[in-house]
């Protein structure tokens, strides 16, 4: 590995960026040589944290440290790389570019140090995985538990995954696993069943329907509460409460406020029972099963072939699915 070479003259904290600087480096003769690799980890770990405050803490390294490095880079490959935004180090279209060559080198890299073996017990990295609000609430805490019973020095970093392009993530580097209702289309990715579960009814305790049996008429008289981040596909509901003149949705609210929403309300909730469950241990809950046979809910978790042998990637991958298996 090269060691930290840097052009003479250049400033070591601010490096300009105009178009009058000079260096004998120029992008057309620059060799892999004349950059310090190291480099690249500081570059990658920016741009998935987004934060050069959070990429220090990912990298166990100060925040100046990583600033002079990521100037460096700037002055070695004569680009910003990245923009400070509000929200956010947004990369420019060289940094796009570079994401997922950079990444995947990375990813080799580590690899071949790696080996064949793993121990996790000794283990000090990170691991970012994208979730659904389903799998937050319900595989969340068991995942975590599981994961630092074996390793505790590993750290993982749970994304949500409702706005993201989990493909694009992947691809990048960006996320190591993800765990959604939906399959990853395309040969490039690998899935692995995770949790099953079964839609119930989720009402306050001494909820005036509780009185009598819960049928599709008694379903049809009580406004209902919409999850409005499930994601999920309530259509076999709907149609049946249609036959019984059923009322439409009464409110729309997010996965956090609803058991707040149901234990004040005379409102009912159709949610996955693990997730209903969840929602007792902290609410006055009851659970009741539908009067109609409902469709699964199935989450999967999933990832990119690359990663398919990589022995800590396959570790992990392997410990959420037990963990997920005892839920």
């Amino acid at each position: 590995m090269a060691g930290n070479w840097r052009c003479a003259g250049c400033c070591a904290n601010e490096l300009s960026l105009s178009s009058n600087s000079q260096c004998a480096y120029a992008p057309g003769t620059m060799k892999l040589r004349n950059l310090d690799l190291n480099l690249l980890l500081v570059f990658d770990a920016v741009l998935r944290e987004r934060s050069v405050i959070r990429a220090a803490d990912a990298l166990a390294m100060s925040q100046p440290a990583v600033s002079h490095a990521l100037n460096r880079l700037r002055h070695t490959l004569k680009d910003k790389l990245f923009v400070r935004t509000p929200a956010g180090m947004i990369p420019t279209p060289r940094a796009e570019q570079l994401a997922l060559p950079v990444r995947k080198a990375l990813n080799d890299l580590q690899l071949a140090v790696e080996g064949d073996t793993f121990d996790p017990s000794t283990a000090d990295r990170r691991f970012a995985i994208g979730v659904n609000n389903y799998a937050a609430v319900v595989a969340v805490g068991p995942i975590v538990a599981a994961v630092r019973a074996q390793a505790p020095k590993l750290r993982l970093q749970f994304v949500p995954s409702g706005t993201l392009n989990l493909a694009d993530r992947l691809d990048r580097g960006e996320l190591d696993l993800v765990i959604s209702g939906l399959e990853l289309a395309g040969e490039r990715f690998a899935s692995h069943p995770l949790i099953d579960d079964h839609y119930v009814a989720a009402l306050r305790r001494g909820h005036p329907a509780l009185r009598r049996k819960l049928s599709m008429d008694v379903l049809a008289q009580t406004p209902h509460l919409g999850i409005s981040s499930s994601g999920e596909n309530l259509e076999f509901l709907a149609e049946a409460l249609k036959l019984h003149n059923g009322p439409s949705t009464a409110l729309d609210v997010p996965y956090l406020s609803a058991g707040s929403v149901l234990v004040q309300s005379n409102l009912v909730a159709i949610l996955g029972r693990k997730l209903a469950q969840e929602f007792r241990r902290a609410y006055a809950i009851e659970i009741r099963e539908l009067p109609v046979e409902t469709p699964k809910l199935h989450n999967l978790i999933g990832w990119h072939r690359r990663f398919d042998e990589v022995p800590a990637h396959r570790w992990l991958r392997e410990t959420i699915i037990a963990a997920a298996a005892a839920l």
